[in-house]
C-alpha cells in the first residue's frame, strides 16, 4: 500500500493535470466556435461554385481544360491532412491509418503530399515516396498558405507526373462525431446527366446567359474552385481537430475527478490508519509505564 506522502504526492499531480486539461478545453472550445464559424460560411460558397463549374464544363463539353479531362491513371498522388498537435483522441490516429492502408494498397510509385506535422512525423518514417510536406499550419491558417499547396500540386498534375489527386482528410459532422473521408481533387468532377420524365436528358440544373463566354468563364472559374475546395479542406481539418480535442479533453479532466475520488479516499484511510495506530501506541505506552 501506498504511504501517505506518496498518495499526496499523486493527488497534486493529477489535480495539476487536471487543471491543465480543464485549460486545453476551454482553448479548444474558444477555437472551435471560430472554426466552425469559418466552415459554415465556406460550404455554401463552395458547394455552389462546384455545381456551377461542372455545369458549364458540362454545357461546353470536351477539350476545355487539361484540369478537367480524364486521363490513364499509371501514377496517382495522395494528399494526407492531419493536425500539428495531438492531445486529440483518435483524430490524428486514423488519419494516418486510413492514408497508408490506402497508400500501400497502391502502386509503388504513388506519391504522397502531407499537411500536418502528425502525419509527417508518422508516415514519413514509412516506405513512401514523400515529394512534399507542410507543417505548422493550421497555428495561422490562411488562404495564403493554402493557394500555395494547391499551386504545388496543379503544376505536378499538368507536368504529368501524376495524373489524378485524392485528399484523405477528417471532415466536420458534430462535436462527437468526425469523419474520416477520401475526396478526389484532380481531374475535376463533371455533372451527370440525369433522365427526366420522357427521356429527356438535363445536363445542368439551371439556363445560364453567358458574358463572356462560356470557354473564359470556365478558365477563370476553374482556378477559384480548386483554391475553394482546397480551403474547405483545410476549415474541416481544422474544426475537426478542435472538436476531438475538446471531447478528449473532457473526457480526461472527468477520469482525472473519478482517480481523484479513489486518492482520496485510499489517503484518507492511510491517514485513519496512522492516527489508530498513533492513539494505540500511545494507550500502550501509558499502560506499561502503569504497571511499571
Amino acid at each position: 500500500m501506498a504511504t501517505l506522502k506518496e498518495l499526496k504526492i499523486r493527488i497534486t499531480g493529477v489535480k495539476n493535470t487536471q487543471k491543465i486539461t480543464k485549460a486545453m478545453k476551454m482553448v479548444s472550445s474558444a477555437k472551435l466556435r471560430r472554426a466552425q464559424e469559418r466552415i459554415i460560411a465556406t460550404r455554401p460558397y463552395a458547394r455552389k461554385i462546384s455545381q456551377l463549374l461542372a455545369d458549364l464544363v458540362s454545357a461546353a463539353g470536351e477539350g476545355v481544360d487539361d484540369l478537367l479531362e480524364s486521363r490513364e491513371v499509371k501514377t496517382k498522388c495522395v494528399v494526407v491532412v492531419s493536425a500539428d498537435r495531438g492531445l486529440a483522441g483518435s483524430f490524428n490516429t486514423n488519419i494516418i491509418r486510413t492514408g497508408n492502408n490506402y497508400i500501400n494498397s497502391l502502386d509503388k510509385n504513388t506519391k504522397v503530399i502531407i499537411v500536418g506535422k502528425k502525419a509527417n512525423d508518422s508516415l514519413k518514417k514509412m516506405k513512401i515516396n514523400l515529394v512534399k510536406s507542410y507543417t505548422g499550419i493550421f497555428n495561422d491558417l490562411n488562404l495564403e498558405q493554402s493557394n500555395e499547396i494547391v499551386n504545388f500540386i496543379v503544376d505536378g498534375y499538368k507536368k504529368k507526373e501524376y495524373d489524378s489527386v485524392e485528399i484523405i482528410y477528417n471532415e466536420f459532422k458534430s462535436i462527437a462525431r468526425q469523419v474520416t473521408v477520401r475526396e478526389q481533387f484532380l481531374p475535376l468532377k463533371k455533372a451527370e446527366s440525369k433522365k427526366e420524365k420522357g427521356g429527356i436528358v438535363k445536363q445542368t440544373s439551371g439556363d445560364y446567359i453567358y458574358e463572356p463566354s462560356q470557354y473564359e468563364i470556365i478558365k477563370e472559374l476553374i482556378p477559384k474552385q480548386l483554391r475553394v475546395q482546397f480551403w474547405k479542406v483545410l476549415l474541416e481539418s481544422n474544426a475537426a481537430e478542435q472538436a476531438a480535442r475538446m471531447t478528449a479533453m473532457e473526457t480526461a479532466t472527468k477520469n482525472a475527478s473519478d482517480l481523484l475520488k479513489i486518492l482520496e479516499l485510499s489517503y484518507n484511510q492511510a491517514r485513519q490508519a496512522a492516527i489508530t495506530k498513533e492513539i494505540l501506541e500511545i494507550v500502550g505506552g501509558a499502560e506499561a509505564l502503569k504497571d511499571a
